[in-house]
């Protein structure tokens, strides 16, 4: 490791970055590094701009992965460079917001149906039943599971914003998990990796849902945040409020969940039109 990607690790572990966004602000830092070939504290602001352009023209990538590496450099020559004549001039492109991808309860029926194995349904309806993020699905202990009828809960280790807290754990799920024990008898992880000698990977995660969704003919259900999506948006129709849904996904702001609104199916056929509250109206 470089003196200066070492430096930059050893900031961002002062301010309680999680390991995920370690690792990620230091790939951004060198493939801006790999691209020019030189050390990125002797590159100047025209030449990261270029870079991010080159990100978006050439690589293809999307705005919010472009964004990651704007955010990367930032961090990089405004906190341990302090070179705040760069910072300002990196910018940072606008996100189109577009609303996620959202199964219907018989497509996820469907989707736990054509697993091809126990452990890719269990990690598949253990995503969804809890609303879990991949990496945090991936993270489970088995000591995490709750199941004494007082608590019946998941508990997450360092989820997003490296907070812990804790999630459903449905009746249904706990079945399938305990069938799953008695098969493959993980420890500590849940969900070990090949080796056993650690978690499995977000990757290996997506590639069992995409599995799935293709033996299930789901031609366009995104990946496996989707689930994540489905369980919350699936709650909303349910009647459960909004502030519990935040709390059971971890959101730190109220206005993230929000956005499920706009999913929620029954409070758009359930709403009457403004036209149907008219005493008359011409033929």
């Amino acid at each position: 490791m470089t003196e200066l990607r070492q430096r930059m690790d050893d900031a961002m572990v002062l301010r309680g970055f999680a390991p995920r966004t370690r690792e990620t602000y230091l790939a951004c830092v060198a493939g801006l590094a790999k691209h020019y070939h030189r050390p990125p504290d002797q590159l100047d602001a025209e030449q990261i701009q270029s870079y991010l352009l080159h990100l978006i023209t050439e690589k293809r990538l999307a705005y919010a992965s472009v964004n990651q590496a704007a955010c990367a450099c930032r961090f990089l020559f405004g906190t341990v460079l302090r070179q705040r004549k760069i910072w300002l001039d990196i910018p940072m492109a606008k996100v189109p917001k577009r609303l996620p991808v959202v199964l219907s309860r018989e497509d996820i029926g469907r989707l736990f149906a054509a697993c091809g194995t126990l452990r890719t349904r269990t990690v598949l309806m253990t995503t969804y039943a809890a609303g879990l993020r991949v990496s945090e699905v991936c993270a489970l202990h088995v000591s995490d599971i709750e199941s004494a009828p007082d608590r019946m809960c998941l508990k997450v280790r360092q989820g997003k914003g490296g907070q812990d807290r804790y999630t459903l754990l449905s009746p249904r799920l706990l079945e399938t998990l305990r069938l799953y024990w008695q098969t493959s008898r993980p420890r500590p992880w849940l969900f070990p990796n090949k080796a056993g000698d650690g978690p499995m990977n977000d990757q290996t995660a997506q590639r069992m849902y995409r599995a799935a969704c293709e033996a299930a003919g789901l031609a366009n259900a995104a990946g496996i945040h989707t689930l994540r999506h489905s369980f919350a948006t699936h709650l909303l129709e349910a009647g459960v409020d909004l502030h519990t849904i935040q709390r059971l996904l971890g959101h730190g702001h109220i206005s993230t969940t929000l956005r499920y609104l706009h999913l929620a199916r029954n409070r758009l056929t359930g709403t009457t039109s403004p036209l149907e509250l008219l005493d008359s109206v011409p033929a």
